[in-house]
């Protein structure tokens, strides 16, 4: 029964002809750079609001790290000037990464 499934698939699968059709030289490419124009401004868009997402979760994130270190500081506890050294250092990355990403790309945000 097996077999016969298989002998009947492959001949139904060559005596079906697949027909494919392929626009060639008859295409219209004049919609090509307004779509193109759109989509840049969906993106530079979208960037920002990427942008604006990361701020927001970067001063969450500063926050509890400045919570974090003040209590490590009223506690007594080692590591206070690692954990500001590394909370300034994730500020910085921030703020560059938000100047430099974007340039890099070459766009001005």
């Amino acid at each position: 029964m097996d077999r016969t499934k298989n002998t009947l698939t492959v001949l139904l699968g060559t005596a079906i002809p697949i027909v494919a059709f392929a626009k060639s030289g008859s295409v219209d490419y004049s919609w090509g750079a307004d779509a193109l124009a759109t989509m840049h401004d969906y993106v530079i868009t979208l960037a920002l609001y990427v942008l604006y997402l990361c701020y927001a979760i970067a001063a969450i994130m500063a926050v509890i790290s400045a919570v974090q270190i003040y209590i490590k500081m009223n506690m007594g506890e080692d590591g206070v000037t690692k954990s500001i050294v590394t909370l300034i250092g994730a500020c910085l990355f921030i703020i560059g990464a938000s100047i430099v990403l974007p340039a890099f790309f070459g766009y001005r945000i």
